[in-house]
């Protein structure tokens, strides 16, 4: 299948800064990304590909083993999937142990807390644009192609810099920049009737394997992942242990949820598993997940100095409910097919580690809120926290039946234990989930988090049990999730990013583009008549021959309405304005002047390479460009595809002139 971009899909902004790629990335930055991408990558493939390879031969024997019914023939079948089973689960677990590297990564600081789960970026191989470009440039631009070598040049090092970003903002820049810069190569030379041949290959984050297209659209999407993939890694690094590290981690989940909600939302048919659309359903769901519990952390901050502030306890138990009902979903999410099939293993026990350990969590805030404040503090608790919430979904089955928190303290420590058991139940199958991982057990950090909580848990309880509890303790009811601080899924800030075209010599996008097909007219001599020159002009960058008189100068020169004057006397003038095209005719003498322009021809048929695509790639060139701007005028959208196939300037010619720019040349 061959990536699509749908219709609105994401834009850029003009006019920047060129960014410089960051040579010097420190060495503890590195944790997560390995020092020979490449070669991880290969490594990665190779057991692909033995799995697949074993995935065969064992439904090949399973096929076998149904069809036969020879007893003999059965056993050895038998026999040899056993063997083969064998072989796919230590594959399986030496992918995931490979892929372990960029699975976890170490915050800043010494705070101890629950690793993130980050994204590792997608490799890409090495992609020579000069041959292509500059044969496009010479065959349907008619310019030197060779004139373009230093644009070109500065594309090829903008892209090798992309490939290896710093975890920070200026690495989130450079990669914004490129895709900005893909923008206006798509909007300029792919089109359904001409684009370079140009063969992008990538490889799929979550697996290693392999892709290639030639549809830009797959370059685009691939560095828009990696945008997101990269605010995972900035959100990962933080210290978490100050609130201001909290914000920043916060904020860059966020940003990672909107690049994949635009990534699903905008392109389709990928050809890599990790940017189908369930991937990218599931990734998004795992950001909100890891932003709700940055939420919740910088929450805990503040709280942990008063312990006894009832409120304070009653908030801190239903956020961690939340985070645990986000993390089910995620849990939920991956374990379902096609996404378990190829996501690592460790993902999937730990956003399973968590979900228990936040739920655990919301058990214990609440004992602590039992056990503290005042008797109207805790009849808040009993409203809040064990009452259906209209807010947030419940988890399970709740304790609707209790209209009221018992008064009397013995009752209150019974429900306290009873919710500091469960507590103690979940820290524990938390633990027992961790030690069932082969890669979570070596995330030594993930052990210690849990272990601690189960110890202040166990600590309470010890508190609150007395030698003559004979009777059993209450049934704890259900925390209901709720938040106060939803996290909000942010897109990417692609139309802040300054660019500056890098092919803009070639003129104004609404006529220099694969789009079009135009005939260079002259340079012709014109001197002025008795009427002037014998046309009028209207528009800006570049400037059109609104009408010709008859049998006026412009006329015997072989102009013609909607010509396009790109040349004064020798001059480019694609870009110049039309009082500054005016003021030149004005100004020339008895000499006359000399122009040049480009008729525009009918655009041309597609090229037919069999049946046609589906619409959405096509629709995708449908940028409408009405006017041509020039580089500094004003930023794209991020959506930068009009719904509606906007008037372009082509062969066509134009409407009668009721512009007041419009000005006959005398």
């Amino acid at each position: 299948m061959i990536l699509e971009e749908r219709p609105d899909g994401p834009g850029a902004g003009e006019d920047s800064n060129r960014l410089q790629d960051d040579s010097s990335i420190r060495k503890d930055c590195d944790s997560m990304l390995p020092e020979q991408p490449c070669q991880l990558q290969n490594q990665r493939a190779r057991l692909h590909q033995q799995i697949t390879k074993e995935l065969r031969m064992r439904t090949g024997r399973e096929n076998l083993y149904r069809a036969t019914s020879n007893t003999w023939v059965r056993e050895t079948v038998a026999l040899e999937l056993s063997f083969v089973n064998s072989n796919l689960q230590l594959l399986k677990e030496e992918l995931a142990e490979l892929s372990s590297s960029m699975d976890m990564d170490q915050p800043e600081g010494e705070s101890v807390t629950i690793p993130m789960i980050p994204l590792g970026l997608k490799e890409t191989k090495e992609l020579d644009w000069a041959t292509p470009l500059k044969e496009l440039i010479s065959e349907h631009f008619e310019e030197d192609g060779t004139s373009y070598e230093t644009e070109i040049q500065e594309l090829e090092d903008l892209r090798q810099a992309t490939r290896t970003p710093s975890r920070d903002e200026v690495g989130l820049d450079l990669l914004a920049a490129y895709y900005s810069q893909l923008c206006f190569l798509d909007a300029r030379f792919f089109s359904p009737a001409r684009s370079p041949r140009l063969l992008f290959h990538w490889y799929d984050s979550l697996t290693g394997v392999p892709a290639q297209q030639q549809a830009l659209a797959f370059e685009k999407g691939s560095v828009l992942f990696n945008i997101g993939a990269l605010h995972t890694q900035i959100g990962a690094r933080q210290d978490c242990s100050c609130t201001e590290g909290t914000i920043h981690a916060t904020e860059a989940f966020q940003r990672a949820a909107g690049a994949f909600r635009l990534l699903r939302e905008n392109f389709s048919h990928a050809p890599s598993l990790d940017m189908s659309t369930a991937s990218l359903s599931m990734l998004e769901q795992l950001m909100v997940a890891q932003a709700q519990e940055c939420i919740f952390k910088g929450l805990l901050l503040p709280a942990s100095d008063t312990p006894d502030n009832c409120p304070a306890q009653l908030q801190l138990a239903q956020e961690a409910a939340q985070v645990a009902a986000e993390y089910r979903l995620v849990h939920r999410a991956m374990a379902q097919p096609p996404v378990q099939d190829y996501l690592p293993t460790s993902w999937t026990n730990l956003a399973h580690v968590k979900s228990e350990h936040f739920c655990a969590l919301a058990h214990y805030h609440a004992a602590m809120a039992l056990c503290e404040g005042s008797s109207a503090d805790k009849g808040e608790v009993s409203r809040h926290i064990f009452q259906p919430s209209t807010t947030c979904e419940p988890q399970g089955p709740t304790a609707s039946s209790i209209q009221k928190m018992p008064q009397h303290p013995e009752e209150r420590r019974k429900l306290a234990k009873a919710h500091l058991k469960r507590a103690i139940l979940g820290q524990e199958e938390a633990l027992r989930l961790h030690t069932l991982c082969r890669v979570l057990r070596k995330v030594d950090l993930l052990q210690v988090v849990v272990t601690q909580a189960l110890r202040c848990s166990l600590a309470k309880y010890s508190e609150l049990e007395r030698e003559d509890d004979f009777f059993e303790a209450v049934e704890a009811p259900n925390i209901q999730p709720k938040t106060h601080q939803a996290p909000e899924v942010k897109m990417p800030s692609l139309s802040q990013m300054k660019v500056t075209d890098l092919f803009h010599r070639l003129g104004p996008l609404s006529v220099f583009s694969t789009k079009n097909r135009w005939r260079l007219v002259g340079p012709v001599h014109m001197i002025r008549g008795e009427g002037g020159f014998g046309f009028t002009l209207r528009g800006d960058s570049p400037v059109l021959i609104a009408a010709v008189v008859p049998g006026g100068q412009a006329e015997s020169a072989g102009l013609k309405e909607g010509d396009y004057i790109v040349s004064v006397n020798g001059r480019p003038c694609k870009w110049w304005k039309h009082v500054e095209v005016v003021a030149q005719l004005r100004g020339v003498g008895e000499g006359g002047v000399s122009l040049q322009v480009v008729s525009m021809l009918p655009s041309p048929e597609p090229r037919s390479t069999g049946p046609r695509r589906a619409a959405l790639l096509w629709s995708q060139k449908e940028c409408g460009f009405e006017t041509a701007m020039p580089a500094r005028a004003r930023p794209w959208p991020i959506l930068g595809w009009g719904r509606k196939t906007k008037q372009s300037k082509t062969g066509c010619h134009p409407d009668s002139c009721t512009n007041s720019n419009c000005v006959t040349c005398p």
